[in-house]
């Protein structure tokens, strides 16, 4: 009895231990085949080359249907040719894959304000800011999106938090939103 005992507590130390230690992440791992896809995807998109870089990022998803960073790239790249909703088709994947990927909210924002659905780019940003609320980046894209919706008061609010978290406001921007909304500040 005693060994049948033992035994069913090893097996139980075999089964719970790597559990334990599997739990930091819910994100499938990627191949080492997607990975190299996923690489040679991101040296073309650092160089420009948008399509080269999606045909990688679909290799290394064909190889990990579940692989949140080759969406989250192919995304950007789609972005970048302008294809907008196959850009927020992807952030919207990788959202399902980890729902407090923040660059995923915001990049989704930001093809929400290209193509003009202001509301819908503020949620987002709104979801960002909710998973780091440290990131300068969300708080001036957010208030770009107030500025297009003429809410100069949220808008100015933004950029100053912008500022205050060191981000480098452009200059032409702020000069528009001091004429557009009568303010200096």
């Amino acid at each position: 009895m005693k060994d049948m005992a033992a035994r069913w507590m090893g097996t139980m130390v075999m089964i719970f231990i790597p559990l334990l230690f599997s739990c930091g992440s819910n994100r499938p791992v990627p191949t080492k085949q997607a990975e190299a896809y996923f690489a040679l995807g991101t040296q073309y998109l650092q160089q420009g080359e948008n399509d080269q870089a999606i045909s990688n990022y679909n290799k290394a998803l064909d190889v990990s249907p579940g692989y949140a960073e080759a969406y989250l790239n192919r995304g950007i790249a789609y972005r970048r040719k302008g294809q907008l909703d196959q850009a927020i088709s992807d952030y919207s994947a990788v959202l399902l894959i980890d729902s407090k990927e923040a660059r995923a909210y915001c990049n989704r924002g930001n093809a929400y304000i290209e193509k003009g659905q202001h509301d819908k780019a503020i949620s987002d940003y709104n979801k960002a800011l909710e998973i780091d609320s440290k990131d300068p980046q969300v708080f001036f894209n957010r208030g770009v999106a107030y500025y297009s919706k003429q809410e100069f008061d949220k808008s100015w609010a933004d950029i100053k938090k912008a500022q205050d978290l060191g981000y480098r406001i452009p200059p032409d921007f702020l000069s528009d939103l001091r004429k557009a909304s009568g303010r200096q500040n």
